[in-house]
């Protein structure tokens, strides 16, 4: 499995499907396996949360400084 590419998979899902998103917020270990479609050991799982988390983190933070960029 590319954990890089679920990871982009999933942040997409999080983004576009707000359905998802709530489910991913309340319970990110079943979320990301509905869409990986396996059982992960906890190990495995948490790597994909923290991965999906922090992509979605640094994204907002870009949008942010590229809104800053145009005030300037």
């Amino acid at each position: 499995m590319d954990i890089k590419a679920k990871i982009e998979e999933i942040v997409a899902k999080v983004k576009n499907d707000k359905e998802f998103s709530s489910k991913f917020m309340s319970d990110p270990a079943s979320a990301i396996e509905s869409v990986v479609g396996i059982n992960l050991p906890n190990d495995q799982i948490n790597a994909l949360i923290d991965g999906v988390k922090a992509k979605i983190s640094l994204d907002k933070a870009g949008d942010m400084l590229g809104s800053l960029k145009k005030l300037f």
